[in-house]
């Protein structure tokens, strides 16, 4: 399960931006093809941060559809694979857009 080791370098971000404060909250932004399971990032949060400035902390996860750009037509479609077709012209080879993130969007210390 790679999601407990990004886990615990998400918490070691976290701590390093916090800076000794405690921290209250933390969002995550988690694209769909990015190949991480949210539940499980979430299973693993609370072990992660145990012991550490985000140990009350909550955990917000927003998750990011994927767009992909065709190189054929142009047009921009909404994909749920690597390789999903174009909408408009069913062509392959999309340039992908959005929904590889994996990023801490927000965090919020006392």
């Amino acid at each position: 399960m790679h999601e407990l080791s990004l886990t615990q370098n998400i918490v070691e971000i976290c701590e390093r931006a916090a800076a000794g404060r405690n921290v209250l909250s933390v969002t995550l932004e988690i694209g769909e093809l990015s190949g991480v399971m949210p539940d499980a990032v979430e299973f693993c949060f609370e072990a992660c941060a145990h012991g550490t400035v985000l140990e009350s902390a909550s955990l917000r996860i927003e998750q990011v559809g994927g767009l992909g750009r065709c190189n054929g037509c142009g047009a921009e479609t909404a994909v749920k694979s690597w390789f999903d077709p174009c909408r408009e012209c069913g062509g392959y080879g999309l340039e992908i857009v959005r929904g590889e993130e994996l990023r801490v969007k927000e965090l919020e210390v006392a």
